[in-house]
């Protein structure tokens, strides 16, 4: 019975086709699939961007003070489409980030926009990676310490020839205090939170670290998570002593970044939440040419 069994195997064995015969008999599902992507377009009108928008993501990204820093993106990515090609394989977008989404590095950030422009045989490929991004600050007197986040963007686009556009946005939240009201005023004046945006053009690597630092330098003084009694007297006497208009925060922040030579180009915004009226005030400046 032992041998009847084994030679039944035996024969059940040799009726089954190989695997490589399968596969050359088979023809692969993927390759019975349409792409139409890939069809010609009659419409006669090239895209200037095709991609994914708002796709949010794990990612890391470098920290100063750790080493890296685990947190969450939402991630635009696109290229230009020529007018024969009906659409772009977004697939192909995740694919990238993917591939790199362990560490999201300003220095390597336009070859990544360049991979993509070459996997998608695109002539421009354009990214921009926004993430909200945590210090660990003290607080000014009692040196307790709070984590408090800033919103920053990599971004960058690729074209054909070889032309590259880099660069760094940061949102830096600020108090700033009213000149006028603390010049009319005999007790006290009215302050808000601001929010100064930053978007620079550097030549060299530079840590987000220093960037928020700079901004908030520009304000009446900056924000911390975590406060007792002698560190609010002491943000409270600060801001005094520095009163500013919406348009001095711009101003100020303008003048540290023309001094600081590793920024060849730089936009300036701010908006201040009005805590005596209904609107915001706002002002803007920059500096250097596309």
């Amino acid at each position: 019975m032992k041998r009847a069994g084994l030679a039944a195997g035996a024969t059940i064995a040799a009726a089954r086709p190989s695997a490589a015969l399968l596969r050359t008999a088979r023809p692969r599902k993927e390759d019975l699939l349409q792409d139409v992507h890939a069809e010609r377009d009659k419409r006669k009108m090239a895209l200037d961007r095709a991609g994914v928008k708002g796709l949010r993501y794990p990612i890391c990204v470098l920290d100063r003070q750790r080493g890296q820093q685990h947190t969450i993106a939402e991630i635009d990515m696109s290229v230009s489409l020529p007018q024969k090609r009906k659409g772009a394989h977004m697939s192909r977008f995740v694919e990238l980030l993917n591939r790199h989404r362990r560490e999201i590095d300003i220095r390597k950030f336009r070859a990544l926009a360049d991979e993509l422009r070459q996997d998608l045989d695109a002539r421009a490929a354009h990214v921009e990676v926004k993430f909200p991004y945590f210090i660990e600050k003290a607080a000014p007197v009692t040196r307790s310490v709070g984590l408090i986040d800033y919103s920053c963007t990599f971004g960058a686009s690729v074209f054909e020839k070889g032309a590259s556009d880099l660069w760094v946005a940061v949102n830096v939240p600020v108090t700033s205090l009213c000149p006028c009201s603390k010049a009319i005023s005999r007790h006290g004046a009215h302050n808000q939170r601001s929010l100064i945006s930053v978007r620079v053009w550097f030549k060299k690597f530079f840590w987000l670290e220093d960037l928020i630092a700079l901004v908030e330098d520009a304000a009446s003084c900056e924000l911390y998570s975590l406060l007792k009694r002698p560190d609010e007297k002491f943000v409270t006497e600060r801001a005094y002593e520095r009163p500013r208009f919406v348009e001095d925060l711009v101003r100020e922040a303008g003048t540290r970044l023309r001094a600081d030579k590793n920024f060849t180009r730089w936009n300036v915004e701010a908006e201040s939440f009005e805590s005596i009226h209904a609107h915001s005030a706002y002002a803007a400046v920059s500096f250097g040419k596309p």
